[in-house]
């Protein structure tokens, strides 16, 4: 597909200003459906499909794809552009924010289809949370993003965040390739990574609100040492804290990005112990 010619052909001319950026790199777009693994029994969530230069990559290797298209103009674009595929119901189009919409109607279920997606990149973390937490999750996402946040994903200890320590408990993240500005029309001024998730079905035995109440503490104040947070928000003394970090082995003054996934997962346990 030649982006600047369907462009072109309706009339649409992108914008820095609009965050308008078109992937026009057909080499890229391939690589993204490759890393899915499509086969004809996978059903496909495509988030932002744009102009359907992906979209038309993920309909040659899955059985059916479930487009979700934000832009009013873009919509009756695509609908003129796969009209065949529409048809025979293998494309399914639906105007809608992902963040809003009903997926339930599609009868999306947990683990049993993919997300393969140009990410609208001011909705990553949202879009995230909402898929991993909340669902219906897919059993695996292989989505494009902006290169820095999907660093951030990856973090190890030292750098950890709230985004990276939700990330890695409910998936297993792997950074696949960077893309550059000059395979969007017009540039972008950041670079873009494409990330592979697979979705974790058998998550620890704790309790998910919990940990994540007890993180959203944590890191409230990153300046803060964590015991410090942790006290301030859970209303306990700061020895309290300080005597689990010594159980633990921990440097009192650590900070909350110092914490791995099972580091937090083991404080979290030892907390609610205490408050029992």
């Amino acid at each position: 597909m030649d982006v600047k010619k369907i462009c072109q052909k309706y009339d649409i001319n992108p914008t820095k200003a609009r965050g308008q950026n078109f992937l026009i790199d057909n080499n890229i777009v391939k690589k993204i459906a490759e890393s899915a693994n499509l086969t004809e029994q996978d059903l496909v969530l495509e988030v932002g499909p744009g102009l359907g230069i992906l979209t038309e990559q993920l309909l040659a290797g899955a059985g059916q794809v479930i487009a979700v298209e934000l832009d009013k103009k873009i919509v009756p674009i695509i609908q003129k552009e796969f009209a065949a595929f529409l048809k025979d119901g293998r494309l399914i189009l639906e105007e809608a924010d992902i963040l809003r919409a009903d997926l339930r109607k599609f009868k999306l279920k947990d683990f049993e289809y993919k997300i393969v997606a140009n990410l609208p990149y001011n909705i990553t973390s949202k879009f995230l949370r909402q898929f991993l937490e909340l669902g219906p999750k897919p059993k695996e996402m292989v989505i494009m993003i902006q290169k820095e946040v999907a660093i951030r994903l990856m973090a190890k200890s030292g750098n950890m965040s709230l985004l990276s320590l939700s990330v890695q408990f409910f998936s297993d993240p792997k950074m696949l390739f960077t893309v550059g500005a000059n395979c969007f029309w017009p540039a972008p001024k950041v670079e873009s990574a494409v990330v592979f998730l697979k979705l974790k079905q058998n998550l620890p035995e704790i309790d998910v609100k919990e940990l994540f109440r007890l993180a959203r503490f944590g890191f409230s104040a990153k300046r803060k040492q964590l015991h410090n947070n942790l006290a301030s928000g859970l209303k306990l003394k700061n020895e309290q804290i300080k005597n689990i970090f010594q159980e633990f082995g921990w440097d009192e003054k650590i900070r909350a990005q110092d914490l791995s996934v099972e580091d937090w997962i083991r404080l979290a346990k030892a907390i609610q112990k205490l408050s029992k």
